[in-house]
């Protein structure tokens, strides 16, 4: 058996492992309940662009970028063969994944905040 020492020694620690176990445990449980995966694009934000305006936007590939850049929603950098979103607001460009998932439920940049007007998707009066 312990003595009275090791066992007060023993005791907080044993203790607060298992609150940190039980704690990684619940962050794990939250953090997969949303995986890192475009949402489909029929679950749309009121607040975010409808499929049809997503589709309006541009899109090119990362060697029609004119430098080398990273995409800010993921982070990652944009490779050369890379499908790329471009928003016509600020003209910064995205992974269409990322791009797509983000702008479904903010019409603002991701990186600078430009705002997506409605009158971008709106054919205009005056085009022949």
């Amino acid at each position: 058996m312990l003595s009275s020492p090791l066992l007060a020694l023993f005791l907080p620690c044993f203790g607060m492992a298992a609150l940190f176990l039980v704690y990684f445990c619940l962050l794990r449980c939250a953090i997969s309940g949303h995986p890192d995966r475009p949402l489909p694009l029929n679950s749309l934000s009121p607040d975010g662009l409808s499929a049809s305006e997503l589709h309006q936007l541009p899109t090119i590939t990362g060697q029609d970028l004119l430098t080398p850049t990273e995409c800010a929603v993921c982070l990652g950098d944009i490779d050369e063969d890379h499908p790329v979103r471009l928003i016509p607001a600020c003209n910064h460009a995205f992974h269409l994944e990322c791009a797509d998932t983000w702008l479904s439920h903010h019409r603002l940049c991701p990186l600078c905040k430009a705002n997506l007007h409605p009158q971008l998707f709106t054919p205009s009066q005056n085009s022949c």
